[in-house]
């Protein structure tokens, strides 16, 4: 898996003109599954999201984890981060999940994710065409990988 981690000051889910999901002050994760994840993936991943030590103490220095600043987590799938791009100049994705084994994983982060937080983790809807908007807070993007 690879998640593309991004601490916001807020962030929203569009679908068909309609807002389908938004947090204020947390992480906006895209999330993209490879045909060789399994549910340890999803294990691994959701733990590192949960505790991913991205905002800043009293100090000033990136050492809480988002439960500490009582942020939230907007999860969003994205296949296109699966991409190979080595060859050409069209993207390759050979190695994205197949829908169905994809969705599953996905939900499973989720629910994991869900778990961890006590509260249920808002998301975009697997498949869908979306616009996300977001307000990058510092900015800080990470790039989280299960292998």
């Amino acid at each position: 898996m690879v998640a593309v981690v991004q601490r916001v000051l807020g962030a929203s889910v569009e679908i068909e003109g309609q807002t389908h999901s938004q947090i204020q002050r947390g992480l906006l994760v895209l999330l993209g599954v490879q045909n060789t994840d399994e549910e340890q993936d999803a294990i691994y991943i959701a733990h590192k999201i949960a505790q991913i030590r991205i905002f800043a103490d009293e100090h000033g220095k990136m050492n809480k984890p988002v439960q500490d600043i009582q942020g939230n987590i907007l999860l969003v799938s994205q296949f296109t981060l699966i991409a190979d791009t080595h060859k050409g100049h069209r993207p390759s994705f050979i190695e994205a999940a197949r829908p169905e084994k994809a969705i599953l994983l996905y939900e499973k982060t989720a629910a994991l994710l869900s778990q961890k937080m006590g509260f249920q983790i808002p998301t975009g809807i697997f498949g869908a065409d979306m616009r996300i908007s977001l307000i990058n807070d510092g900015p800080v993007t990470i790039i989280l990988k299960s292998k």
